[in-house]
């Protein structure tokens, strides 16, 4: 990696993977789709049947609740598979060829951290196509102190943690392409000091995410 933690493809850091190159988020066909998260806000519109209608939050179980047929699992699914469930379910008892369309009015889980050197680190809602620049850009840039070499991206992808290393100088140059960043991705950028070694790659992680957690949300 740029900074020095790897040069092979893989290393694992207890339950972090050190990678070149990070995965898309999992079941997004390759990061085409966007999932649906807890906290997201829907509408949900029922063809020619307003009184369906509704403007719902996704609960923290990951589920909607609409007429008639109560509790319908959304979360870590994408907006055309929550369509076709409802449409599913609708059709089962009430409706006959049931058309649904849903819309994401807000999403918690397009939310990404920014952490370290950044002159305004925090948290910040990406869109379907935010890139690491841009999302630098999100933060205020990088401080005096940082290292454009040292910017580090995590993502969860299933049951399994990664982490690559980014430089922003090579980016901007054109020697490397500017990465794809996805909700609930976590950004941290080290200063010129730091001495990045697996280990401390991980606990920087259990910082940024604790700090996430204890944040008011946006």
């Amino acid at each position: 990696l740029t900074a020095g933690v790897s040069t092979s493809s893989s290393k694992e850091a207890g339950d972090l993977r050190v990678v070149e190159v990070l995965p898309p988020p999992a079941n997004t066909n390759n990061g085409t789709d966007v999932l649906i998260s807890e906290n997201d806000l829907l509408e949900v519109d029922v063809f020619q049947v307003d009184e369906l209608d509704k403007e719902v939050r996704v609960d923290p179980s990951g589920k909607i609740s609409l007429a008639l047929i109560g509790p319908v699992n959304a979360a870590g699914k994408t907006i055309v598979q929550l369509e076709k469930e409802i449409e599913r379910q609708y059709g089962v008892k009430y409706l006959q060829n049931p058309e649904v369309s849903v819309f994401m009015k807000e999403s918690a889980g397009q939310r990404i951290t920014m952490d370290g050197a950044f002159v305004k680190p925090g948290i910040y809602t990406s869109s379907s196509n935010t890139t690491l620049l841009q999302a630098v850009a999100l933060a205020g840039g990088l401080t005096r102190l940082a290292d454009e070499k040292k910017l580090f991206v995590y993502r969860q992808v299933g049951e399994l943690k990664y982490v690559a290393n980014y430089s922003v100088a090579d980016i901007r140059s054109g020697k490397k392409s500017d990465p794809r960043i996805y909700g609930s991705d976590v950004v941290i950028s080290f200063d010129s000091s730091a001495k990045i070694a697996a280990e401390n790659l991980r606990q920087a992680l259990g910082i940024a995410t604790s700090a996430t957690r204890l944040a008011t949300p946006l």
